[in-house]
């Protein structure tokens, strides 16, 4: 273990440390890109082309990858609540750059195994796998809970301020990933990310992250323990056993799967369904921009919000909103269904990443945070492989992406109805009046 006070107390800085770790946490988050489908989706037609795989392959490829990712976050999470943030966060940012780095020689190494199809198939899977389970699974959930423990009166506000800076950095990675391939190239690139994002952030994280502000002498929301200002009361917290037995989890993280599973297919597709109904690379790539917007607004409404109010009605209008942003894709050919796509996903995926960072400790406290959300990011992870595959499957059957959006669509009308008619109260012991 790593000594808490190594290489200095953090509760000698002439600040509330919790702001260090809020921007600690942003930037794990951004550096996860190489292991999230937006990152990865800019070097599909890469490793097609060196590959000699079928679109179809790929994606099952990434299918199979992150389904296999997805089956071991619940006791990555089990691995957070026993080592801390600190060195989660260090580690999986090391492996996430050697990950990246095998990926970069994959081409290579086929040829050197034989260069058939079913090795190229194989060596590109294990690749998936590894930048899955420790970029978009380890370093992604581990980064934001520990900030979680650091704020609890304003816990939904630092998660939206996060949130901004995490949507624009998601949004701008395709275009700037792509310029960085045509500047340098596809495997340049890779090196890039792994040398910059991975080995330089793991020294960052190793040198400042702390786990808790409690293990260094101090109390959440910076509030001083010599202060007689009584500390906010936390959620009782609940075991996973207890948690899987309780709908309400369910409700949430299938409604969070759903976007994982529809968004990532959007994005993994993205060339390809906008060429279906007539539009270019340039078209597709600006999908980003004003979903970004939305995204932005929408997150720092709820998030300002989430602090005051309980969270079902935020729950309910995400749902609608991917409801309308499936209307749109089915529509996309029309200018309207544009529009209407980057606002419905742009909105949902705004409120998504509010709901994704507080539903859990809002509901189930924080003593078995990580084993809850790696249990949930489990699913998440399982859903978003499972997009891809579904849509260019889908294609390939039915000549159209249509066809499974609609699909997609029948299902988020069946959580919106039961999310509302659900009745789910938030922890025994939160009180959101007395937060406030």
């Amino acid at each position: 273990m790593i000594p808490v006070n190594w290489p200095f107390n953090p509760n000698k800085v002439p600040f509330f440390y919790g702001w260090v770790i809020w921007g600690l946490s942003t930037l794990g988050i951004l550096f996860s890109i190489p292991g999230q489908t937006m990152g990865l989706a800019v070097f599909t037609d890469s490793f097609i082309e060196v590959l000699g795989l079928t679109r179809t392959e790929l994606s099952l490829a990434y299918l199979f990858g992150t389904v296999g990712s997805s089956l071991f976050l619940a006791r990555a999470g089990r691995w957070y609540d026993l080592l801390g943030g600190r060195t989660m966060i260090t580690v999986s940012s090391i492996v996430l750059s050697l990950m990246i780095l095998y990926i970069s020689f994959v081409d290579e190494l086929s040829y050197i195994l034989g260069g058939s199809s079913s090795i190229s198939f194989i060596l590109i899977m294990i690749g998936y796998f590894g930048v899955r389970f420790f970029g978009q699974g380890v370093l992604t959930s581990c980064s934001r809970n520990v900030l979680l423990l650091w704020f609890i009166k304003r816990r939904g506000l630092v998660g939206g301020m996060r949130n901004v800076f995490v949507s624009l950095g998601f949004s701008i990675a395709p275009l700037f990933l792509a310029s960085l391939i045509t500047l340098f190239g596809w495997r340049e690139t890779l090196w890039i990310l792994a040398i910059v994002g991975g080995f330089g952030f793991s020294l960052l994280a190793l040198v400042f992250i702390r786990d808790d502000p409690k293990s260094c002498g101090m109390r959440s929301d910076g509030i001083d323990l010599k202060s007689e200002e009584k500390a906010p009361l936390e959620t009782k917290s609940q075991t996973l056993y207890e948690v899987k037995r309780n709908p309400v989890f369910w409700i949430y993280s299938l409604s969070l799967s759903m976007h994982a599973l529809f968004g990532t297919a959007i994005v993994f597709h993205i060339i390809s369904i906008f060429e279906e109904v007539g539009k270019g690379k340039t078209e597709a790539f600006s999908y980003f921009i004003p979903a970004a917007i939305f995204s932005t607004t929408s997150n720092l409404l709820a998030s300002w919000a989430a602090d005051k109010i309980h969270l079902k009605p935020i729950l309910i209008i995400m749902l609608v909103s991917f409801c309308l942003g499936s209307l749109g894709f089915i529509n996309l050919q029309n200018n309207w269904g544009f529009w209407m796509l980057a606002f419905g996903f742009g909105v949902g995926g705004g409120l998504w990443g509010v709901l994704s960072n507080l539903s859990y400790i809002r509901f189930f406290g924080p003593n078995h945070l990580g084993e809850i959300s790696g249990f949930s990011a489990s699913l998440t992870v399982f859903a978003s492989a499972i997009g891809p595959a579904a849509f260019s499957l889908g294609f390939d059957y039915f000549g159209s992406y249509a066809a499974p959006a609609k699909i997609c669509l029948g299902f988020l009308i069946v959580l919106l109805i039961t999310s509302v008619l659900l009745d789910h109260k938030e922890g025994s012991k939160l009180d959101l009046a007395n937060l406030n």
